[in-house]
């Protein structure tokens, strides 16, 4: 299994930028797809972006393209999350996710996870 560990949230600005990072150690990391999701308040954990080990293929949740950027180096064992043009509704804490098979949007399907980063947008 492999551990991660979220930074890069915060209070910010509607309009604002931001980048999540999620740094892993453990097993290898250049062999995991890895993902984001978030958890508004009241709401359902839902699936924002995955990556696979190359980098090459991502996927996102419709809400978020175009906004959202995933993106990992594995020389430095870390995965981004590059947030533009926050919105209100963006304010979540935000997971990443590791060890889960490519093409997935489910969480259960995730094996390894962080204990989240929180982002807060004020409108």
């Amino acid at each position: 299994q492999v551990q991660l560990v979220e930074s890069g949230g915060g209070l910010v600005q509607a309009g604002d930028s931001l980048r999540l990072s999620c740094a892993a150690s453990g097993r290898t990391f250049g062999s995991a797809v890895m993902g984001w999701f978030r958890q508004a308040p009241r709401k359902e954990r839902e699936f924002v972006a995955a990556i696979t080990w190359s980098g090459r293929n991502t996927y996102y949740a419709d809400s978020v393209k175009g906004r959202f950027t995933i993106s990992r180096d594995n020389a430095k064992n870390t995965m981004y999350l590059q947030i533009d043009s926050l919105k209100f509704e963006d304010t979540a804490v935000y997971y990443c996710a590791a060890d889960g098979p490519y093409g997935s949007r489910t969480q259960a399907d995730f094996r390894s996870w962080g204990q989240g980063t929180q982002v807060t947008v004020s409108s």
